[in-house]
Parts: C-alpha cells; sequence; structure tokens
C-alpha cells in the first residue's frame, strides 16, 4: 500500500467553493483502479490549507492509472483552479 500525500492551499476565501468541487472530485478518485481509500483534512492554524491523503494499492495506481487517465483531466478542472502555490505530492510506504 502507498499512502499519497498532498498538502494543498486553497486561494483564501474560495474554501467553500473548494470544499463543494471536492465532493465531485472524490466521485472520480474513489473509483480508480487501485484506489484504497482517502481523506481530506482542513488545518486549524491556517484555515485555507488542507490535507489530503489517498492510499492506493501501488504508486503505478497513482502515477501511471489515474494521473495519465481522461478522469484525471475531470479531476483538473474541478480542483486544481483553487491551489496557490500549486500542490506537492509525496508518497509514503509503511515501514513499522
Amino acid at each position: 500500500m502507498i499512502l499519497e500525500v498532498a498538502i494543498l492551499d486553497v486561494i483564501p476565501g474560495e474554501e467553500d467553493n473548494f470544499e463543494r468541487a471536492f465532493q465531485t472530485a472524490q466521485e472520480i478518485i474513489a473509483s480508480m483502479n487501485g484506489y484504497i481509500s482517502h481523506e481530506l483534512q482542513r488545518c486549524i492554524e491556517k484555515s485555507n490549507r488542507y490535507i489530503l491523503l489517498v492510499k492506493w494499492e501501488t504508486l503505478e495506481d497513482h502515477t501511471e492509472g489515474f494521473r495519465k487517465s481522461d478522469k484525471y483531466h475531470e479531476w483538473q478542472t474541478l480542483l486544481h483552479h483553487f491551489y496557490d502555490p500549486f500542490p506537492t505530492v509525496e508518497h509514503y510506504h509503511q515501514t513499522l
């Protein structure tokens, strides 16, 4: 299992619109091969910051299967205009 971690800084004032768009976008990611689960959490100290945690069966399920799919373009259209700056995405595997 791979954990995708993305820190999402949303343009201030767009948080409600982002959350509404994410309601639709989460259906896209949940439909992908290799998807296990996800969480979106909002930062307490910085209210326009979110963390997205997505569990995938393999790294390739995310980087190849999702990111190179037509559904990823739908995801981009729904969400990418909310970010400033564009998020860095990292992948982790459990060690203990």
